[in-house]
């Protein structure tokens, strides 16, 4: 196997074991972005299972008797006796998807920190009505109205209107 094609495979199974795939999947909120997550770790898994298994073994050997056979001994002596060299891959496509991909990320951090404001303010907000819910019994309207006084004003305009809800 060639040296290059093995270190491809070596480093994509290295790097399937490092990401903490469990750690990414707590971080997910919603029911879709756990299902494409789901998506992209089951593609990651097959394509580094195609990795191991094509690149991990070596290429058989070139059964020149059997082409002879069925090409003629000429072109497959040509064939056999050039040096055969596998042109080197050029990436064309990274370039044109790392700005996307760096964009998204800034995307992406902007909304972590937009959700996380908005978790502090619900977390602020449940923490409210938990302490409302445990004074309420023994709360007075007055104590109330202070807390609230956008009810208190409703309440007055309506007794000042003579509007009593029916």
């Amino acid at each position: 196997m060639s040296g290059s094609v093995k270190k491809i495979a070596d480093v994509t199974f290295k790097a399937g074991k490092t990401i903490d795939w469990e750690g990414m999947a707590n971080l997910l909120v919603s029911d879709e972005a756990r299902k494409e997550f789901s998506n992209l770790r089951r593609a990651f898994d097959d394509v580094n299972s195609q990795l191991q298994t094509k690149f991990s073994q070596e290429p058989e050997p070139i059964n020149w008797g059997y082409y002879r056979k069925g090409i003629g001994s000429r072109l497959v002596d040509m064939y056999k006796e050039r040096p055969t060299t596998i042109p080197k891959f050029v990436d064309m496509v990274t370039p044109q998807y790392k700005p996307k991909f760096d964009a998204l990320l800034v995307e992406l951090k902007e909304a972590e920190q937009k959700s996380l404001k908005e978790s502090e303010r619900l977390e602020k907000e449940v923490a409210d009505v938990q302490e409302l819910k445990k004074k309420l019994s023994t709360m007075t309207a007055e104590e109330y109205f202070e807390k609230h006084p956008e009810l208190k004003k409703k309440f007055d305009d309506e007794i000042q209107n003579d509007y009593w809800g029916y």
